[in-house]
């Protein structure tokens, strides 16, 4: 089986794949190092959730699992402006050297607000701000660093109310020697220490109960010290008892409603969550300046304010709030690999998924004998992950998700269910496929060479006092194996 893409999704759908049936693996990574959003996603102070690399590492080891680092499938454009030096495979080849080939590379693109004034300086994807302090290549980092930079740049704006969004919010927000204890990249933490953003908005279409964010995340923004947090119209947007609510839903809500353990009139940096508030427009301060100056939002009546599912409806009233630097933090989206139209591989890309039977199996629409068309699985495809159910949940759910589609496949080989090729023939994986990889200047990168790479900045960590020292660039990874 060909696995494109070694974040959760991937390994753990290859490690429940190899612990129940004689599997060989090949996992196909377009970076020269492997773990996708565990290293590039996960927030810098959260190490404990990068635990699962060691069952990573474990499936790693196995003689029947092979790591394709540095090869992109797809083109020749296929991730390069995260990596240029990197090769690529037809996804093709894949289709004709394996039984099976699982989609599990994640989501790379953000979604979009769709305002006016969302393309002016100033206005950043929550993505591409947690791809930079987390050192992931070829991250836009110049106009990050001199937004921050800027004497001017003292309020901030993050939309949307997920964890992510809190994460952002936290990075502003703590104090940055606490973060240089951390794996955060240096050009990053140069950064945040000449900051000048005292005073983050964490704006939310809808109420405190509609929230998407976690316990865990409110709680360690609340505990900040010397950050306070804004009180909120909390007697129309929470319900009079909190006993009321669910276990979990109330333990919440409690957080929430207690606020900051710093008062305001002590606090160094201040936060808010901004609740019943969509966003309109974005505005330069002037007809000829392009840099973001205030950001217009009407704000929003719920429903049922005490309903989790409720909906937001718009009362035409605009509030303007000042700013000089906008994360958007409304989700991430999976795109279609090159190849997907030449196999018929169905994608939709409004939702950012490809299409599947929710347990892991790819589908296409097959004209039946009667000229009807029907839609049934298409043999030897499967996905995994975000590029599956879209870009929602965390590690535990990916792994649950990932052990849904592995047992997908294992009950269809173990069912003699059609795959790519006759059972009978012999799919010699990545030593047939790589005849047909470009890798003009490029380097392919085994597990072997990782682990020398992964070395290298654990000890140049260990000299910092923090876990690692992240390459940033893809050339320094490579010329650690040269």
């Amino acid at each position: 089986m060909a696995v494109i893409g070694s974040g959760p999704a991937g390994f753990y759908t290859a490690y429940r794949v190899m612990a129940k049936t004689a599997a060989r693996i090949d996992m196909y990574e377009a970076l020269p190092v492997p773990f996708g959003l565990v290293r590039f996603g996960v927030a810098p102070d959260h190490p404990e959730v990068k635990n699962c690399q060691e069952k990573f590492e474990e499936v790693a080891q196995s003689p029947d699992f092979r790591f394709v680092g540095n090869i992109a499938v797809g083109d020749a454009s296929s991730d390069s402006a995260h990596n240029p030096h990197r090769g690529y495979v037809p996804l093709k080849a894949l289709a004709q050297h394996y039984d099976a080939v699982l989609f599990a590379y994640g989501a790379s693109r953000d979604r979009k607000l769709g305002v006016p004034g969302e393309d002016l300086g100033g206005v950043h994807a929550a993505r591409d701000f947690v791809g930079w302090y987390n050192g992931l290549p070829g991250s836009d980092s110049s106009r990050i660093v001199a937004d921050l930079g800027r004497t001017d740049s003292d309020t901030a704006i993050v939309i949307g109310q997920g964890n992510v969004a809190l994460d952002v919010a936290r990075m502003l927000l703590e104090d940055v020697d606490v973060l240089r204890k951390t794996d955060m990249s240096d050009e990053a933490l140069e950064a945040l220490s000449q900051s000048h953003v005292k005073r983050v908005h964490v704006v939310g279409r809808r109420g405190p109960i509609q929230a998407a964010f976690t316990i865990k995340e409110i709680r360690e923004l609340v505990k900040l010290p010397t950050v306070g947090l804004h009180s909120f119209d909390k007697a129309s947007l929470l319900p009079p008892s909190l006993k009321d609510l669910p276990r979990a839903q109330r333990r919440l809500m409690e957080v929430v409603a207690k606020g900051s353990v710093t008062p305001l009139k002590e606090a160094k940096k201040s936060w808010s969550l901004d609740f019943c508030l969509a966003p309109k427009q974005f505005a330069a301060s002037g007809a000829v300046d392009d840099r973001v100056a205030l950001a217009t939002f009407e704000k929003t009546r719920l429903t049922n304010p005490f309903d989790s599912n409720s909906h937001a409806e718009y009362t035409g009233e605009l509030v303007d709030v000042p700013t000089q630097l906008i994360f958007r933090s409304i989700g991430y989206r999976s795109k279609a690999l090159a190849g997907f139209d030449d196999l018929g591989i169905p994608f939709d890309d409004r939702r950012g998924v490809i299409l599947n039977d929710g347990l892991g199996r790819v589908l296409r629409d097959i004209r039946s004998p009667d000229a009807s068309m029907t839609t049934q699985p298409y043999p030897g495809f499967y996905c995994a992950g975000w590029v599956k159910r879209g870009p929602t949940g965390v590690i535990a759910s990916t792994m649950e998700d990932a052990f849904t589609t592995a047992d997908a496949i294992i009950g269809d080989w173990e069912s003699n269910a059609p795959f790519l090729g006759k059972r009978e023939e012999i799919r010699d994986g990545w030593d047939a496929a790589r005849s047909e990889v470009d890798v003009t200047g490029a380097k392919v990168v085994s597990w072997a060479d990782w682990q020398k790479i992964d070395q290298v900045e654990i000890r140049k960590g260990q000299q910092l006092g923090k876990p690692r020292n992240k390459f940033t660039r893809t050339e320094d990874m490579l010329a650690v194996l040269n």
